[in-house]
């Protein structure tokens, strides 16, 4: 992301006429959001951690568990992030976002849903965390702890961009 001192004088105003509250989630680097936001929940230690983690698959065209021993605070902050940039997303369609393809040999390659059970299980935690609460319509949407959270860390990770 391009500074606004770069934007000349007239954009610069407009940009800082337009960005006069906080940061958000929007403003920063979604990988390095999901990472910093990854590592708050492991070091909250409130995000209950399925015992079967280490052994199943995300999805079922994958062939392995993922190596990194902690996938699982990641996919729960990338899902968070997903919640808060979309209001009422449900688990079906988390499915189909974090689904992939299959290799099916020399057949044609087709589209397939990754496991709803982790998604099911991470939004669960995300719940009893405060993070996350039920749609009325359906689906899932961010609470106000939530979003307070995720705008903290997103500030964090501006200020530790802006200073490199």
């Amino acid at each position: 992301m391009a500074s606004y001192q770069s934007l000349g004088p007239i954009k610069e105003h407009i940009y800082k006429e337009k960005h006069t509250g906080g940061v958000t989630l929007k403003d920063v680097e979604s990988h390095m959001w999901v990472k910093e936001f990854a590592a708050f929940l492991q070091k909250s230690g409130k995000l209950p951690v399925p015992k079967w983690t280490d052994i199943v698959k995300t999805a079922t065209f994958k062939e392995l568990p993922p190596k990194d021993n902690n996938w699982f605070y990641i996919r729960s902050a990338a899902l968070l992030r997903r919640v808060y940039l979309r209001q009422g997303v449900g688990c079906g369609a988390l499915r189909k976002i974090y689904g992939g393809r299959i290799n099916r040999g020399a057949a044609p390659s087709h589209h397939k849903k990754a496991s709803a059970s982790v998604i099911r299980h991470a939004l669960k935690g995300l719940e009893e965390m405060k993070l996350i609460a039920k749609h009325p319509d359906g689906g899932r949407m961010i609470t106000s702890a939530g979003r307070r959270d995720a705008d903290r860390i997103a500030f964090q990770v501006m200020s530790s961009s802006s200073s490199e």
